[in-house]
């Protein structure tokens, strides 16, 4: 009979099993973290797991996507019901092992999934944010002053602020003239470093937040606040992603000097990492 290596990360429990075995089921005969709830009908989506590509010279594993069965009707089902997986994502209760396999297993479909933690101390602080906002009224566009919606806005912001060679991107142009409308000539300007305007609203806006992130080796933390008062408004934190290809900081070193394309897989990891506690804390 023949059998292959499976091993799941982040947990580190691996194993060989027959040819034919079912991911979760693997996952289960090892105590590794993999949640299911349905029992292995493919309607919950709760052992949804990633097959990672590549070889991993440290388990000493060569993980292809096909080293698993193909989708089937469960699957198929599933995507249409509740939307298509992510490049390589696959119910661990449909995938069969027909090769050597490294999983990883995302934070949802954990059974016992951490909750991360790390405390934002009160303390006090110097309000000093580098976004700060700026009301304006300018005067309705007339036939005598031909002057265009920015240079308006600049022209404001400089009369009434203070605040002088200012810039903005494309897309905030864009919306300036929707802007004006909307707020009867009168907008709130959100301004970085009091120079770059990356931000328009209507009317008077009194309140903006700001993200800090804490970035360890092992958890990452974030923290929305109030950048107004100081307030820390709302907090979150999971373990950071990168840990899968490498558990301290050299051995992430080694990764990228042995993987071609490991700063890539690191910067991506922890990218997706952010966006998702920045959606969980707003």
């Amino acid at each position: 009979m023949t059998e292959y290596t499976i091993a799941f990360s982040p947990s580190g429990k691996r194993g060989r099993f027959a040819e034919g075995m079912s991911v979760l089921e693997a996952a289960r005969k090892l105590g590794a973290d993999l949640d299911s709830v349905c029992g292995g009908r493919g309607i919950c989506g709760r052992c949804r797991v990633a097959v990672v590509k590549g070889a991993d010279q440290k388990r000493d594993i060569a993980s292809a996507l096909d080293h698993v069965t193909a989708k089937g009707v469960v699957e198929e089902r599933y995507e249409r019901l509740r939307g298509a997986f992510a490049p390589g994502h696959r119910l661990g209760c449909q995938a069969r092992l027909t090769g050597d396999l490294l999983v990883d297993v995302p934070a949802e479909s954990q059974l016992h999934r951490q909750v991360v933690r790390k405390r934002a101390e009160a303390y006090p602080v110097k309000v000093d944010p580098v976004v700060r906002l700026h009301y304006v009224e300018v005067a309705k566009p007339d036939m005598a002053d031909p002057s265009s919606d920015f240079r308006r806005l600049a022209k404001a912001l400089e009369e009434q602020w203070g605040l002088a060679d200012l810039h903005a991107e494309l897309a905030v142009l864009r919306g300036l003239q929707k802007a004006w409308r909307a707020g009867d000539f009168a907008v709130t300007a959100c301004v970085r470093h009091g120079r770059d305007i990356v931000a328009l609203y209507p009317g008077l806006k009194e309140r903006v937040f700001g993200l800090a992130f804490d970035i360890g080796s092992t958890t990452v933390a974030a923290h929305l606040c109030d950048l107004s008062s100081g307030d820390v408004v709302a907090s979150g934190g999971r373990m950071n992603p990168q840990i899968r290809l490498g558990e301290d900081l050299m051995s992430r070193v080694s990764y990228i000097m042995m993987h071609p394309g490991g700063d890539r897989e690191l910067t991506g990891a922890i990218h997706e990492a952010l966006a998702g506690l920045a959606a969980e804390t707003a």
